[in-house]
């Protein structure tokens, strides 16, 4: 028997205190289940009771602070070696070519992503995953942005780890691990929709996002996705959004008999009016249609209704949405309330900081008003076509962007719904083994949501 240690990430993926102990089986062992053997049993900290320390003393050394001290040892341990049995690190890949067309970041870099590859069953099934990172909504903004790895492929990390929905692992990604799974990293400040010819020879921005999504999608077509039997086109936050505005685009460039799909992570972000009364979020994307130009490469069938830029928000954009989709997001989004709730502007004298750190810490009348905004996120959402084709898991969580976070996409102590954590909900949806439209009993009930243990 082996004893493992393991960490949570949160969401700049540093590793947390919270750690869980692994009691599973030996290197020979391991070698001997393969992949199909069962899953190790996994105890949290919540779960590793003054009984169970008592047996691990036992099986290990009689004295009496070994297990403390093991414990706390462990937790060092956690800081360098934590989630190795989630994650693997997938290199990048520089899209050089694309440059000669002009998809390139907002610093004329080349766009890039990361590509780690499928196997058996899952050699013609592709999820192209796209990652979030917020928007850059005039010159300023994009200028200080192309200095990070969100406006330039220079300042990529060379590695990235794939946990959750990307994870090459059957015990942490039971239904995708052997697909070819892909990251496209996101540099345009636009959910790549923008597309303006002229580049100021001051400010030397570019605004391709849109020209990047086509070469990407063109040279993963080369390496085999038009072969694709299988399709998913995911993203988390900004990716989400990408991944509804670009849902139909995305189905058009795959052969006609595949089935593909599209999966929004944290990226349902609706119109509504801040803590002050105004429409902080409406203006905002306004300003990020304009600079980078968007109206042209958003849903025309949304466009020809509403205009170009509230079809930025998906409650407009996904109603005309021929490919089935699902919305995976919390009620309660983190970065909605903090950004379109509840953004510094309209809270000056810092009322809500306390708030925005965790629901929790809210007051009554703060409360109340978090409740209104999940009744005002589950009206927008009721925009979406009512068809078995559509799917939702609407938790009542204090999160942002669920899907690649191991602990919130598949472990046994993920949150659930009907019994069905994430991994399972989106499975059942995608193979059409079971329909799920899921929205969580509001805060505080559902304990299966992180912290939940603490909550009032």
């Amino acid at each position: 028997m082996i004893i493992k240690a393991e960490a949570e990430a949160d969401d700049n993926s540093f590793y947390s205190s919270k750690m869980a102990i692994i009691v599973g089986l030996s290197r020979e062992e391991e070698i001997r289940r393969g992949t199909n053997g069962p899953k190790p049993n996994i105890l949290y900290p919540s779960q590793f009771s003054n009984d169970q320390c008592r047996l691990w003393r036992r099986m290990t050394d009689p004295r009496p602070r070994l297990c403390r001290w093991v414990f706390a040892a462990l937790g060092l341990l956690l800081l360098l070696k934590a989630e190795a049995l989630y994650v693997s690190n997938v290199n990048i890949t520089i899209l050089q070519s694309a440059v000669a067309r002009g998809a390139v970041c907002l610093d004329g870099s080349p766009p890039a992503y990361h590509l780690d590859r499928g196997s058996g069953s899952g050699i013609n099934s592709w999820l192209v995953h796209i990652e979030g990172g917020g928007w850059c909504n005039n010159v300023t903004n994009c200028l200080v942005r192309r200095r990070t790895h969100l406006g330039s492929s220079n300042q990529m990390e060379k590695q990235i780890p794939f946990s959750g929905i990307l994870s090459g692992n059957r015990d942490f990604n039971p239904d995708f691990y052997n697909w070819n799974r892909v990251k496209v990293r996101y540099c345009d400040g636009s959910s790549f929709t923008g597309d303006v010819e002229a580049v100021n020879p001051e400010t030397k921005l570019h605004f391709r996002g849109a020209r990047i999504f086509l070469a990407v999608m063109e040279d993963l077509l080369a390496r085999g996705m038009k072969n694709a039997e299988n399709a998913i086109l995911s993203g988390c936050s900004a990716g989400g959004l990408t991944s509804i505005l670009h849902c139909d685009g995305f189905r058009a460039l795959l052969p006609m008999g595949a089935k593909v799909k599209c999966l929004s992570d944290a990226g349902y972000f609706i119109n509504t009016r801040d803590v002050s009364g105004a429409f902080h979020i409406q203006s905002y994307f306004n300003e990020v249609v304009s600079t980078h130009g968007s109206s042209k490469n958003l849903p025309r069938s949304c466009t020809s209704r509403f205009g170009p830029s509230p079809c930025f928000f998906p409650q407009y954009a996904a109603q005309e949405i021929r490919t089935p989709l699902f919305i995976l997001n919390a009620a309660y989004d983190y970065w909605q309330i903090k950004n379109i709730l509840a953004p510094e502007d309209a809270d000056p004298h810092g009322n809500w900081v306390s708030c925005k750190l965790g629901i929790s810490n809210c007051s009554p009348l703060q409360l109340k008003v978090m409740q209104d905004f999940r009744m005002h996120f589950l009206f927008a959402l009721s925009r979406l076509p009512r068809s078995p084709s559509t799917g939702m898991f609407i938790d009542s969580c204090y999160v942002h962007c669920q899907s690649e976070r191991q602990e919130l996409w598949f472990r046994d102590d993920s949150p659930v719904l009907s019994n069905r954590t994430i991994a399972k909900a989106v499975a059942d949806w995608f193979y059409q083994r079971a329909p799920f439209q899921k929205i969580d009993c509001p805060y505080p009930c559902n304990p299966t949501c992180p912290g939940m243990a603490s909550a009032p």
